[in-house]
């Protein structure tokens, strides 16, 4: 059974989040992304937990099978990040996409957050599908009310009022 969990640190559950990264962001989608430039993997509790978002762990059998996290931009608006899963949990018949959403969703609206924005690749277009289910909007960079620095990647930006 899966179980998705507050990340709570420990050094098994930190280098299988890493490798779970590395494969989707470099193997699968070829971004060619350094671990070294996402210090917010090796310090989520303060670049998540403690700022007033969250990280989640999905968890099978102990084992990190996919994540995703909320990373507060101010006290209104959030960064969904992170938001990974391996390929023999996505679709039929696991759909680990969806609890990992609507535990994020939930914890935003809990936590009065109005809005969630993201980035993801041009390129990921099932990714894309998966967020306008989900209400995401495809948005124009200038026309979000905050700032984040995300890599410049042939990303779409996404934003989902809450």
């Amino acid at each position: 059974m899966i179980k998705i969990e507050p990340y709570v640190f420990t050094p098994d559950h930190l280098a299988q989040l890493v490798d779970l990264i590395n494969y989707c962001q470099n193997i699968e989608a070829g971004l060619g992304m350094k671990m070294a430039d996402q210090a917010d993997i090796f310090d989520i509790e303060n670049h998540y937990q403690r700022a007033g978002g969250q990280f989640w762990l999905a968890l099978d059998q102990g084992q990190v099978v996919g994540s995703i996290g909320l990373m507060p931009v101010n006290s209104q608006a959030g960064i969904l990040k992170k938001f990974f899963t391996l390929p023999a949990y996505r679709g039929v018949p696991q759909h680990l996409g969806r609890p990992l959403m609507a535990t994020l969703l939930t914890f935003a609206q809990t936590h009065d957050f109005s809005e969630i924005a993201l980035d993801t690749p041009g390129s990921q277009v099932r990714a894309h599908h998966f967020y306008e289910k989900q209400g995401f909007q495809q948005i124009a960079e200038d026309q979000l009310k905050f700032h984040w620095d995300f890599p410049k990647r042939d990303s779409l930006i996404y934003l989902k009022e809450i």
